[in-house]
């Protein structure tokens, strides 16, 4: 041969040897794991370090074996799982330490060799978990921790992890109680034993425990058990009065009415109320993950209402975890989700979500119909980055952005497909009405897409956007297909539903009542005047793009320090916008950039500008019934 034949079959050699010096990552495949059983313990009373200790007994054979940390999040809908967390990771088999190499592409993924004769080998780590905002949310405090298994376990690959058997243990601090979708097997202690369950359903039952704890029976007569157990800072953070438990049980009691159906034996609402545990939502199958500051209950407002928190997090058990998108089913927690219709799973859930607090009272009408107005205003008037691209390629953004701050969302946008999708299926809603003259609504397309097959709940129920569309149809004959692509691939508005309900977006020089009650933290809203956000130092939020201030110069991250020679505050702003619309010159405002100062003048006289619907006169009024409670 050639010295120039010889060099590309050398080369050829030395990667293919490369290729094969790490073991690949076995596919997933629906087998049992043949081994046997899993025993996962966690150790979850070092809550001064915020750490919990795990230790993994898994059955094993003679061989390569690889272990998989979980990478994605169900209800993340992206890789967001911490493997950063965890530390200290080792491997034994008959008390020796065996070798590990992590994989250099499933970086989530650990092959060892199990020696001959071994049957069992024990992981041990340690999941360091944040002890401050700036690393994360944080899921340890002196009176509650959450516990989410998907962070604690490894599990082996090459095989569906719903084939995969699980016996859970977790040791809690002394005298805690602990809410979980998993049922109790027995204690030792303070170590709780829970029942036998795939790895599927282990990750999804997650934990909540506190010193102080409360679970609140929230169960229609004669139905599965439904509870909210409620975690706080303090004793006093867990008094719900009558009249607001009264509320939450309505809005269980509207699901069923909505659903027709159940997709648990039990569900375990996990609620916190605490400023010092970072809040969330997450939804899974027979639980959700809520929380929220202390004065949910204590400091309630009858007019203004809660929030659509436990909502939106308990619809999901039919959407989004019951039934979900095809592409996004996937084997294990280490295969690629693809999102391509989370406009369903997380849209119709905003939608429904805000629609049940309606109905049940936990947002009274008046404040439902006012927190809309602000959606509708936001998609009518403020998302100038539908201009170039639409809801449906928003549905990538948990992957692509992953949540992180945007330096101008209103046009960047970010995971829209919530209030995007929400008003998209609000006119849906409306035109179904519209077309059958009330007989018909998307009530019915929920009650046939979702409240299938009562009780049933192990079985993943996947659709397409073509099992979307026949639904549809076949609640109120339409063009479906088109009517949904229009929206999602940005030829068609998204405010439309709005009218098509009898109701108009205008703006007034006040703040609609639910905006005034929820606040802005001290800060102060001029998106529609201005164009522009801050909060309560005159730090700019967002700033809309192509609005005045933009226009102006002003960019998002710049603070404002003095308005027409006076020092900032909200009341000092709003008087000036006020000012203008009687005089022609301009506004002035100083503002700081970095170590810079300089002054920018908005020549800008249309005065305050705030949402509110208001009813067309004349045209039938839909969105009252869909916001009334279902007999």
């Amino acid at each position: 041969m050639t010295r120039r034949r010889l060099l590309p079959l050398a080369l050829s050699l030395v990667l293919a040897g490369g290729a094969h010096a790490q073991a690949s990552v076995p596919q997933p495949q629906d087998v049992p794991y043949a081994p046997g059983m899993m025993k996962v313990e966690v150790d979850a009373t070092n809550l001064s370090q915020r750490i919990f200790r795990i230790k993994q007994t898994i059955p094993v054979q003679a061989g390569p074996l690889t272990l998989l940390y979980p990478r994605w999040v169900p209800g993340g809908h992206s890789p967001r799982n911490g493997l950063d967390d965890i530390a200290g990771l080792t491997f034994k088999a008959n008390g020796l330490k065996l070798d590990w190499k992590r994989d250099t592409l499933e970086v989530g993924a650990f092959h060892l060799v199990v020696p001959d004769g071994v049957t069992e080998i024990t992981a041990e780590f340690d999941l360091l978990t944040a002890t401050g905002p700036g690393q994360g949310r944080v899921v340890m405090t002196p009176n509650m921790l959450n516990i989410q298994f998907i962070s604690t376990s490894l599990y082996p690959a090459g095989h569906y992890m719903s084939r995969i058997m699980v016996d859970p243990r977790v040791t809690y601090p002394a005298g805690w109680t602990a809410f979980t979708a998993l049922h109790e097997d027995g204690r030792s202690g303070d170590t709780v034993d829970y029942e036998n369950v795939p790895y599927d359903i282990f990750v999804d039952s997650p934990v909540y425990a506190g010193r102080h704890a409360k679970n609140i029976d929230l169960t229609p007569a004669g139905k599965p058990q439904v509870k909210l157990g409620v975690v706080a800072d303090a004793p006093k953070y867990l008094e719900a009065k009558p009249e607001q438990v009264a509320i939450h049980k309505k809005m269980v009691d509207q699901a069923m009415k909505l659903f027709g159906a159940q997709h648990y034996d039990h569900y375990q609402f996990l609620f916190s109320l605490s400023d010092q545990m970072g809040g969330n939502g997450l939804e899974h199958q027979r639980s959700s993950e809520n929380g929220v500051g202390t004065d949910y209950f204590t400091g309630w407002k009858e007019k203004q209402g809660f929030t659509d928190l436990l909502a939106h997090e308990f619809v999901h058990s039919w959407n989004g975890k019951y039934r979900r998108g095809k592409d996004l089913w996937v084997p294990n927690l280490n295969t690629p989700m693809q999102n391509s219709l989370l406009w369903v799973y997380e849209g119709q859930t905003q939608y429904w979500g805000n629609v049940l607090a309606a109905r049940s009272g936990m947002r009274p009408l008046p404040a439902s119909i006012d927190a809309l107005a602000l959606v509708a205003a936001a998609y009518a008037d403020n998302r100038p980055g539908l201009s170039w691209r639409g809801i449906q390629d928003t549905t990538n953004d948990p992957i692509v952005v992953g949540r992180a701050p945007r330096a101008y969302l209103n046009y960047q946008m970010s995971e829209d497909y919530y209030r995007g999708g929400q008003m998209i299926w609000l006119e849906a809603d409306a035109l179904i009405r519209a077309g059958s003259n009330g007989k018909r609504s998307l009530d019915d397309f929920a009650r046939a897409f979702f409240g299938v097959n009562d009780g049933e709940w192990k079985v993943q129920n996947t659709y397409t956007f073509e099992d979307v569309v026949a639904t549809l149809n076949g609640v109120h004959p339409h063009d479906w297909a088109t009517f949904l692509r229009d929206r999602l691939d940005g030829k068609t508005g998204l405010a439309g539903g709005i009218e098509a309900s009898g109701w108009k977006l205008v703006y007034k020089d006040e703040p609609n009542a639910y905006a005034k009650g929820a606040g802005n933290r001290g800060g102060a809203d001029f998106t529609y005047s201005i164009g522009l956000s801050l909060g309560k130092d005159g730090a700019i939020g967002d700033v809309r793009w192509d609005g005045p201030a933009f226009n102006a110069g002003i960019g998002s991250g710049t603070q404002v320090v003095a308005v027409n020679g006076m020092a900032y505050d909200a009341d000092v702003l709003e008087d000036a916008i006020k000012a203008a619309t009687n005089s022609k010159a301009p506004i002035e405002l100083l503002v700081k950039e970095f170590d810079r100062y300089r002054t920018v003048k908005l020549d800008y006289h249309g005065g305050l500008r705030h949402p509110h619907l208001v009813r067309i006169e004349g045209k039938p009024d839909y969105l009252t019934p869909i916001l009334s409670a279902r007999k």
